[in-house]
């Protein structure tokens, strides 16, 4: 059941997802080749609890999951989310992506963002690139009475024509209280399906998108990959439904 949230809610959200963003940020100027991914897990974490949050992220499991041992997703390359931080060192060349998820006052907020370390490839650059301009254009998209079909098909629609591919076995999802809410929020669709878009509707938008095939597989522990090892990037933003639009809640 997809849940709505009261306006002074969204104040509180938004509040934790600006917390967020400046951690973000943060990591973000830490990245530098030859750190170890536990290293940044380490300084997520004690972010999270300097600006007065805890992590989302980690113990949390569904179902028969196993709980995930980390604050932070850091995933590398091929790897498109759910990456556990170990001792594995980021090299020159990599793609990085990092997804971290606070609790500030009873909300959950969750974002992701990937960044090249050191000089990649135009194709890696224009990846990157895609990712994230389709992650905007499906946010200007946000108004009611649309639905979240319309959404899907805008980021399949962009990536597809910039040569990439979406990954249709991941989607965004309703956040609040709990971090994952309904609905889910697919990265394809066709327009006039899914459930319409409401004002107070607070979810998690974000496209992940391969330079390969679309698939993915889910490795020995947490992470999926893509299935022929493709590069992959992902970003994602917490946002509200507005009378006038979105909102977006994980920005400074």
């Amino acid at each position: 059941m997809i849940s709505w949230k009261t306006p002074a809610e969204v104040e509180i959200i938004a509040e934790g997802g600006r917390r967020l963003a400046l951690i973000m940020k943060e990591l973000g100027k830490a990245t530098k080749p030859g750190i170890a991914t536990k290293e940044l897990d380490r300084l997520a974490e004690s972010l999270v609890f300097k600006f007065g949050g805890q992590c989302s992220f980690k113990g949390y499991g569904r179902g028969n999951e196993k709980p995930f041992p980390s604050c932070l997703c850091v995933s590398l390359n091929e790897e498109v989310v759910h990456g556990v931080p170990s001792q594995r060192k980021i090299k020159a060349g990599d793609l990085l992506s990092l997804d971290l998820g606070i609790f500030y006052q009873g909300f959950h907020t969750d974002m992701a963002k990937t960044w090249p370390v050191g000089e990649v490839s135009d194709l890696a650059k224009n990846l990157i690139s895609a990712t994230e301009k389709v992650l905007w254009l499906a946010i200007e998209a946000i108004k009611p009475g649309r639905r979240f079909g319309d959404l899907g098909f805008i980021i399949q629609h962009y990536a597809e024509s910039q040569g990439f591919n979406v990954v249709r076995e991941l989607c965004g999802h309703g956040i609040g209280r709990e971090l994952h809410e309904e609905p889910e929020v697919l990265n394809y669709g066709q327009k006039g399906t899914g459930p319409e878009l409401v004002e107070g509707m607070v979810f998690c938008l974000e496209p992940m998108l391969t330079i390969g095939n679309w698939r993915v597989k889910k490795g020995n522990n947490f992470s999926y990959k893509t299935i022929d090892k493709s590069l992959s990037a992902h970003f994602e933003h917490t946002v509200a439904v507005t009378k006038n639009g979105a909102r977006v809640l994980t920005v400074l």
